[in-house]
């Protein structure tokens, strides 16, 4: 028989580890993308005037909004996931999840194209700075995508049916964290959507 794992507090931090952990890790994350951003700054300063603007007209808009939309809607079935799980609701947890699931595999397909036709045109990250600035956020962005999205498969198929049978409030603290970096992921964006395409 299972022992079931016991959920506790920390003392120092009035935390538990997997809330603590995660919130450690997105601070790592918060200055990787902060120092990116500074970089885009100081080089966006000191380019010639209007050239990056010239650049980031090449930039769909469009595409670019659908791709907010569509990861602000995650961003709410994620939510409704966790809380589907607090109300002991596993099978809307599943659908919620599985809804997170396709918002996110949509972000990357439309990024596929958007990257496709820059590629078509002859746009790549050796064209300029800006393409080169362009790729490097946006790439590595969708890398925290597809990272988020092999953890929440996990959750979703059969281990996550198990874990959830045999301890459940392991499995909503677990889903807590992915939820927390989930936004972060989510918030990235809405930073890199203005600051790339509009501006």
């Amino acid at each position: 028989m299972e022992v079931p794992y016991i959920i506790k507090e920390r003392e120092d931090t009035g935390l538990i580890n997997s809330k603590l952990g995660i919130w450690i890790f997105l601070s790592s994350e918060v200055m990787l993308f902060g120092g990116l951003f500074s970089a885009y700054i100081f080089l966006r300063l000191a380019a010639p005037p209007g050239s990056f603007g010239e650049w980031a007209s090449e930039l769909s808009v469009p595409m670019a909004t659908i791709n907010t939309l569509v990861l602000i809607s995650s961003s709410v079935s994620m939510v409704m996931a966790w809380v589907s799980l607090k109300l002991n609701d596993f099978s809307k947890y599943k659908m919620y999840m599985g809804l997170t699931l396709l918002c996110s595999l949509i972000f990357l397909v439309i990024k596929y194209f958007e990257y496709t036709g820059k590629f078509h045109h002859g746009i790549y990250p050796s064209s300029n700075t800006f393409m080169a600035i362009y790729f490097t956020l946006t790439g590595l962005h969708g890398i925290h995508i597809i990272g988020g999205m092999i953890v929440m498969l996990y959750f979703w198929l059969p281990f996550g049916n198990k874990m959830w049978d045999s301890q459940p409030e392991l499995f909503t603290n677990r889903v807590e964290a992915l939820g927390l970096y989930w936004h972060f992921v989510d918030l990235v964006w809405i930073f890199l959507f203005p600051v790339l395409y509009l501006l």
